[in-house]
């Protein structure tokens, strides 16, 4: 088994958008935010992150986070549970 089958995935995603003040984290229209994607681990994410945040620079009101998608459905250990 190579070395990246034996890492864990840890879902992240990244999403961006306007947002309604730079100081606040509101979206300014919850239905033009832009999903970019779901990642298997932080530095994918990261990376996509990157790349969109860099292609709005130019709009001081937009903003891309990246949500740690794994410690959502786990809270208590960030793993994934099958249900």
């Amino acid at each position: 088994m190579s070395e990246t089958a034996k890492q864990t995935q840890l879902l992240h995603i990244v999403i961006g958008g306007e947002l309604k003040d730079v100081t606040g984290l509101e979206f300014e229209n919850l239905k033009e935010i832009d999903f970019v994607g779901a990642f298997p681990n932080y530095k994918a994410a990261y990376d996509a992150w990157k790349d969109a945040a860099q292609r709005t620079v130019d709009s001081a009101e937009t903003r891309y986070f990246i949500l740690h998608a794994h410690k959502l459905l786990d809270p208590e250990t960030g793993a994934h549970h099958n249900v």
